[in-house]
């Protein structure tokens, strides 16, 4: 009896969610008000955006 593989698109689904993030944290960066606000923007775009890298590579999207 074959069996069928399933697809799923949760990868790129997880890769968009994090990439709207680190859109977020980047306009943060730029519109900070102070210095610790526009670090605060910096990290959270740069951890989003390798978060949704590794969710592609990790659903294999």
């Amino acid at each position: 009896m074959a069996t069928h593989g399933t697809t799923t698109d949760k990868g790129v689904g997880v890769a968009i969610a994090c990439g709207t993030v680190a859109l977020l944290g980047a306009g943060i960066m730029f519109t900070g008000g102070t210095q610790l606000m526009k670090a605060w923007g910096f990290a959270a775009a740069v951890v989003a955006a390798g978060l949704s890298v590794a969710a592609l590579q990790l659903y294999d999207a």
